[in-house]
């Protein structure tokens, strides 16, 4: 179950660099907020039928900015165990029982997304299988044993070999039923996969045919998680200083970038596929965010303007959780709608307080996203300034 536990105040001053010291990165936590703010912004719009387009995903083939959103967590995700276990990891500690403390995390994580999943009517008959969390928990668990298994040299040779193989997979393997390779929705390996494994009644429920985190995209989802376990290794290296350290990042990040745009025609960023050029593309993208952030927060000293996203940043999995349960839960209470439509609880209060508001329906479902925003910041400020920190 989750605990909470008390969080150490921030130093007055600026504290020594976090990268040459095992201790926590301002910047990773002002990143990991910012992410987690963006998830719960582009998942609880107004109205679902009046959108601006940077806040949807891309139908198929291509990226927008809700696209980053899961690929940056999970990229955190990869920072963040290596500041957890490179002290276990150095000092030697018998493999068996850090493994069994990252199993149990992850199983958590997993049991978290499936309890979401379920909730209210916990059919289990129907209940999606996969979802945001679950994968998250995977890759934690997944990348989390590579990192204490093995050097970097052997984790950047993982990375290139699972793109490589994943690209492999779907581009030339044919399909069983279809007789050749596919990357289309619902004629893909990895669909194929999940309907022959998890069975079509557990699959995301928008299709039922295919899942957006299913089996086989896994795979390349670690691959996004490795790209920050070999961020993070680097940014704890002695050596060179901190300045040059975000230099070097903002090159990685610009070849990860180039080289997920150049291997975009053959096969396209994708993010229901988690294609190997988004892998990259996203990835880059991710290391440069962290980059600016290191550069302004850690090495600059820089951190006035990041109270709203430290406050989401040290409980983020506890604000997408509660968010999605708090969303199902109003949803069982209906109300009659303006339109004498039966509406859910949190639709009458957007259709009654916030849609008249506005002339153009697509401002008014931001506007509905963005006091959502408000009140979880006002309840996360609350919680970090007691020291309440929930950890799974």
């Amino acid at each position: 179950m989750p605990t909470a536990t008390p969080l150490a105040p921030a130093p007055a001053g600026p504290p020594p660099l976090a990268a040459t010291t095992p201790g926590r990165l301002i910047s990773l936590d002002v990143f990991r907020g910012l992410t987690v703010m963006a998830m719960i912004l582009v998942n609880n719009p107004g109205d679902w039928g009046h959108i601006y387009p940077p806040l949807e995903h891309a139908e198929w083939n291509g990226c927008t900015p809700t696209d980053l959103i899961f690929p940056f967590f999970l990229f955190i995700v990869g920072v963040s165990l290596v500041y957890a276990l490179d002290g276990p990891k150095r000092r030697g500690e018998p493999l068996g029982p850090v493994l069994a403390r990252v199993a149990r995390r992850g199983a958590v994580l997993f049991g978290l997304g499936l309890l979401l999943s379920l909730y209210p009517k916990f059919d289990f008959s129907t209940v999606r299988i996969l979802g945001v969390l679950q994968r998250i928990g995977l890759v934690f668990f997944g990348c989390s044993a590579i990192f204490l298994t093995t050097s970097w040299r052997t984790q950047l040779a993982l990375l290139g070999a699972l793109l490589v193989g994943y690209a492999v997979l779907l581009q030339l393997v044919p399909v069983p039923g279809l007789g050749h390779a596919s990357l289309e929705p619902e004629t893909n390996l990895g669909a194929w996969l999940d309907r022959l494994v998890l069975t079509v009644p557990h699959l995301w429920k928008t299709s039922r045919t295919w899942d957006p985190e299913g089996l086989l995209g896994t795979l390349p989802a670690l691959g996004t998680g490795l790209l920050g376990v070999l961020a993070a290794q680097w940014l704890r290296r002695p050596a060179p200083e901190p300045a040059a350290k975000a230099a070097w990042l903002f090159v990685a990040a610009a070849a990860a970038i180039l080289m997920g745009l150049i291997w975009n025609p053959w096969f396209p960023i994708n993010k229901a596929l988690w294609s190997s050029s988004y892998v990259l593309y996203a990835g880059g993208l991710a290391l440069a965010t962290l980059a600016a952030f290191y550069w302004l927060c850690d090495v600059q000293g820089y951190r006035r303007w990041t109270g709203p996203a430290m406050d989401y940043g040290v409980n983020a999995i506890t604000v997408f959780f509660l968010s999605g349960i708090l969303s199902r839960t109003f949803g069982m209470f209906k109300l009659a709608g303006p339109q004498g439509n039966v509406v859910g609880l949190k639709e009458w209060l957007y259709e009654r307080g916030i849609a008249p508001l506005f002339a153009d329906p697509r401002n008014a479902s931001l506007a509905g996203a963005l006091v959502l925003l408000l009140i979880w910041w006002g309840i996360l400020h609350w919680m970090r300034k007691r020291g309440v920190v929930v950890k799974v």
